[in-house]
């Protein structure tokens, strides 16, 4: 929700964390993180931008660095990403199970169109695409930085975390646009259709006919 530039400051975090780690000490690498992640938010408070994601990013540096003092080891600084990873890509898989698709529920909420895509077909196998491609950058994260994780291999971690982040997101985000227009278009057609079906025929023509 961040934007690029949110993006783009989720990641210095983990770009200070793992060099200080590894030329100091776990002590010094944490509070690098948490000094990254304050300037990025009183970064984006002098250019006026929108703040929220900053705060979040924040407080995820926050819990993240929290694991790694409590286990005493680097790498415990991605084990809440890993299991976050896992979480959302487990409520994808679950809405689309339960036919309500994430991405359309979250798509009619931003637009104020509500659930009416629910009884188009088109549509809700359009959000099903989108959100299955979530479900796989969320479950592809999870499996190989959790296989990274049991390895200790706390730099390669680092960079799973970054190359599985803008790529993979690209991605889902280019699948997700093409998916809610096909949708958008699905439930315009059938729109016009129902309009059609109920409209009375001009009675003129009725008697001509």
């Amino acid at each position: 929700m961040g934007g690029l530039s949110g993006v783009v400051a989720s990641t210095l975090p983990v770009i200070a964390f793992v060099p200080v780690n590894s030329f100091f000490n776990l002590s010094a690498a944490i509070w690098s993180a948490l000094g990254v992640a304050l300037a990025v938010m009183v970064w984006r408070l002098v250019q006026r931008a929108p703040i929220q994601p900053a705060i979040s990013g924040f407080f995820g540096v926050g819990i993240c660095a929290f694991i790694a003092y409590r286990t005493g080891d680097a790498k415990g600084y991605f084990l809440f990403g890993i299991y976050t990873s896992l979480a959302y890509a487990g409520v994808f898989v679950i809405s689309m199970i339960a036919r309500w698709p994430l991405v359309g529920v979250a798509w009619g909420y931003l637009n104020s169109k509500g659930t009416s895509w629910r009884t188009v077909p088109r549509a809700v196998r359009s959000y099903d695409i989108a959100t299955l491609a979530w479900a796989v950058v969320f479950g592809a994260r999870y499996v190989v930085q959790s296989q990274l994780y049991d390895a200790d291999q706390t730099g390669w971690l680092a960079a799973a975390r970054i190359g599985m982040g803008w790529p993979l997101t690209g991605v889902a985000l280019l699948v997700t646009f093409w998916a809610v227009r096909r949708a958008d278009s699905a439930i315009e057609e059938a729109s016009k259709d129902h309009a059609g079906a109920v409209t009375p025929r001009d009675p003129d023509t009725r008697d001509a006919l």
